[in-house]
C-alpha cells in the first residue's frame, strides 16, 4: 500500500517538473510525488508537428490567465495562456529549440557573483539532455533523451525568406544554438527524427520512469498551499484528488508550477510581500517583496501580406488537403504534417548592433492572435518581430486568498518606451524583407497594417492594438544574492527564509533569455537536480516527517 510520505514533492508536471522528478527517481532512488493540475494525456494529434495548430485557439489544455487592462495599450488586455497538462508547454508548444545567447547567462552569473550560472556552466546540461539528429560537439549532444531535429519540410516562403535576408546582407546561420546566434536560418525543433513526432518532456524524461515504484503522479490535482513548520517546508495541501488532502516530504518540496502559478502558490503559503499577503488576510511567514515581481515575456507584433500563389500553408488544415497530408504522414513520415508551420527566423538588431535584439519569425500564412480582428485568412505571409529582451517589468499578484481563483497578471507590454521603439523598428525591418527578392516576387500586397500606416505614431498604434505574447513568461521568483532585496531564491534555488523549499522553473530567471524558453527551462531543471542532490544522493530529514503523517492512498492514485 502506498503512503502520502515522500522524499520529494514536485509541484507542477511541466518541462521542469518532468526533468526533476525523472532524475530523482531514476538516478537517486528517491520517492517522488509529482503533482500536475492539468490532464494526464493529450490528443494524439499533438504528437504530430503540425497538430498543435489545432489547439491554438482552444482552452482544452490551457489556462487563460486574467490580464489587467494595460493603460499603455489603451486599456487592452492581451490573452496570456499557460499550458495545463502533464508535460506543460513542451506538450502543446511549437517545439522550437532555442537556447538563447551566451551573454544572457553570463550576465546572470556576473550578477550572482560567479555562482555557476554562466553559459559555459549550463552548456553541459544542454548537451547532456540533447539527442540531435545531425549536430554534434562542441555545442550539441547526440545521445540524450530530448530529440532535436530540423523539420520534415520547408515551404517555398520559408526558403525565400532565408534567401531574401541573405540578399540584405544577413549571414546564413546553420545553428542558432552554436557559436553565434546572429543571422537567418531554419529553426531546430524538439521532434524525434525517426518518427517525426513531438518529443515532449514527458516523452523524453518522464515516460521511462512512469512505472517505477518510487514515482507517484497525480494529475487533475491542485496544490493549494505549501505546509510550513518552523520555517521549513514539510509538505503540501491538495485539492481535486479524493483522499489526498495533504502529502509530506522528508527532504524537499520543489516548485515547478511556472512563472504565474509558482508566485501565487508562495503567496498563498504566506511567502511574499507582506502588504500583499495582509491585504488578503494571509498570515505572513516570510516577507519576500520580490515574489511576483520582475515578470518578463517575449512579445511580438505582426505585419501581414497576401501572396500571389500558394507558397505556404493556408488551407492545409482542412478538407481534402488535410486528409491527403495526414495519409502522407502516416505512410511516409513526410509532407505538411511534419512541419510546425514556423520554419525560419532571423536574429537581428534593427539598430545595427552586434547583439540581436529581435527574433524575426516568418509565418507562411496569415496569422493573427485571436483577439485581433479585421483580417480574413488567405494565402499570405506574416512577419512577427519578437522583442528578445524587453526592458519593462510586470507582475503577478493574488486576486483572492481562494486557491481556485487565478492570479492577476500585469505583463506591462510596452511599459518601457524602448520596447515600443524597437518593435516599430522591427516592423520597418520586416517591410524591407517583404520588398526584397525573392520574397518580393511572391508578395501581392501588404494588408495589415497596410502601406498607409507609415509614421512612427501610426505604427505605434498598430503595435498597441496587436501586441501579443510569445508564450515565454519568466522572472517572478528571481534568483539573486543576499544583497538583492527582490531576490526570491538563492543561487542554489532555495527560497530565502524557508528550508526544504526550492524553485526550478522559469520564474527563477533574473532576466529573460534571448530566444524560446523551453530549452533553458529544461537545462535549469537538470542543473537543479545536481544542486539538490549534491551529486551524492538523497538526504532525508528524519525530523521533518513524524509517523502520524503516513496514511493510505486510494487505489486509483497508485504510482503510475
Amino acid at each position: 500500500m502506498a503512503s502520502r510520505q515522500f522524499d520529494y514533492i514536485v509541484v507542477g508536471g511541466g518541462s521542469a517538473g518532468c526533468v526533476v522528478a525523472s532524475r530523482l527517481v531514476a538516478e537517486h532512488d528517491a520517492r517522488v510525488l509529482l503533482v500536475e493540475a492539468g490532464r494526464r494525456r493529450v490528443s494524439p494529434i499533438l504528437a504530430m508537428p503540425a497538430g498543435y495548430m489545432k489547439f491554438l485557439a482552444r482552452d482544452t489544455y490551457l489556462t487563460m490567465h486574467h490580464v489587467l487592462p494595460q493603460e499603455q495599450l489603451g486599456g487592452r488586455a492581451p490573452i496570456v495562456p499557460q499550458a495545463r497538462v502533464l508535460g506543460g508547454g513542451s506538450a502543446v508548444n511549437a517545439m522550437v529549440y532555442i537556447r538563447g545567447q551566451t551573454d544572457d547567462y553570463d550576465a546572470w552569473d556576473r550578477a550572482l557573483g560567479g555562482a555557476g550560472w554562466s553559459y559555459r556552466d549550463l552548456l553541459s546540461h544542454f548537451i547532456r539532455q540533447e539527442g540531435n539528429d545531425h549536430l554534434g560537439a562542441p555545442y550539441h549532444g547526440v545521445s540524450g533523451p530530448l530529440k532535436v531535429s530540423h523539420l520534415g519540410q520547408h515551404c517555398a516562403m520559408s526558403r525565400a525568406f532565408v534567401q531574401a535576408m541573405q540578399e540584405m546582407g544577413v549571414p546564413f546561420t546553420p545553428d542558432f544554438n552554436g557559436a553565434k546566434q546572429n543571422g537567418v536560418g531554419f529553426m531546430q525543433h524538439t521532434i524525434d527524427w525517426t518518427t517525426r513526432r513531438r518529443c515532449s518532456a514527458v516523452d523524453a524524461f518522464l515516460r521511462p520512469v512512469l512505472s517505477h515504484p518510487n514515482l507517484t503522479v497525480l494529475t487533475d490535482a491542485t496544490v493549494t498551499r505549501v505546509r510550513l513548520e518552523k520555517a521549513r517546508a514539510v509538505g503540501v495541501d491538495l485539492a481535486g484528488a479524493p483522499g489526498w488532502e495533504s502529502a509530506f516530504a522528508d527532504a524537499e518540496v520543489v516548485l515547478a508550477a511556472g512563472t504565474y502559478m509558482t508566485p501565487k502558490l508562495l503567496m498563498l503559503s504566506g511567502i511574499g510581500p507582506a502588504d500583499e499577503l495582509s491585504r488578503h488576510g494571509i498570515t505572513v511567514s516570510v516577507d519576500l517583496p520580490g515574489v511576483g515581481r520582475n515578470l518578463q515575456d517575449h512579445h511580438e507584433v505582426p505585419i501581414v501580406a497576401t501572396t500571389a500563389g500558394d507558397f505556404g500553408y493556408f488551407g492545409q488544415d482542412r478538407g481534402l488537403a488535410m486528409l491527403s497530408s495526414g495519409l502522407q504522414f502516416v505512410l511516409f513520415k513526410s509532407g505538411a504534417v511534419t512541419t510546425t508551420g514556423v520554419e525560419a527566423c532571423a536574429f537581428i538588431d534593427p539598430d545595427g548592433g552586434d547583439r540581436p535584439t529581435i527574433q524575426l519569425y516568418c509565418v507562411p500564412t496569415v496569422y493573427l492572435d485571436r483577439d485581433v480582428s479585421g483580417v480574413e485568412p488567405t494565402h499570405g505571409v506574416t512577419m512577427n518581430p519578437c522583442l528578445l529582451r524587453p526592458k519593462a517589468r510586470g507582475s503577478v499578484r493574488l486576486a483572492s486568498a481562494d486557491p481556485a481563483v487565478l492570479p492577476r497578471v500585469d505583463p506591462q507590454f510596452f511599459g518601457h518606451p524602448d520596447d515600443l521603439r524597437l518593435s516599430i523598428a522591427g516592423l520597418r525591418y520586416a517591410r524591407e524583407v517583404l520588398a526584397t527578392s525573392p520574397v518580393r516576387e511572391m508578395v501581392a500586397r501588404e494588408i495589415f497594417p497596410g502601406p498607409g500606416t507609415a509614421s512612427d505614431a501610426d505604427l505605434a498604434d498598430h503595435c498597441r492594438r496587436t501586441v501579443k505574447t510569445n508564450y515565454h513568461p519568466v522572472g517572478t521568483c528571481r534568483m539573486g544574492t543576499d544583497e538583492d532585496p527582490h531576490a526570491v531564491v538563492t543561487p542554489d534555488l532555495s527560497v530565502r527564509g524557508i528550508a526544504g523549499l526550492r524553485i526550478v522553473d522559469a520564474s527563477i530567471m533574473p532576466t529573460i533569455p534571448s530566444g524560446n524558453t523551453n530549452a533553458p527551462v529544461l537545462a535549469i531543471a537538470d542543473k537543479a537536480v545536481d544542486i539538490i542532490t549534491g551529486h551524492r544522493g538523497i538526504v532525508r530529514d528524519p525530523a521533518a516527517a513524524p509517523a502520524n503523517r503516513i496514511s493510505p492512498v486510494p487505489d486509483q492514485v497508485q504510482p503510475s
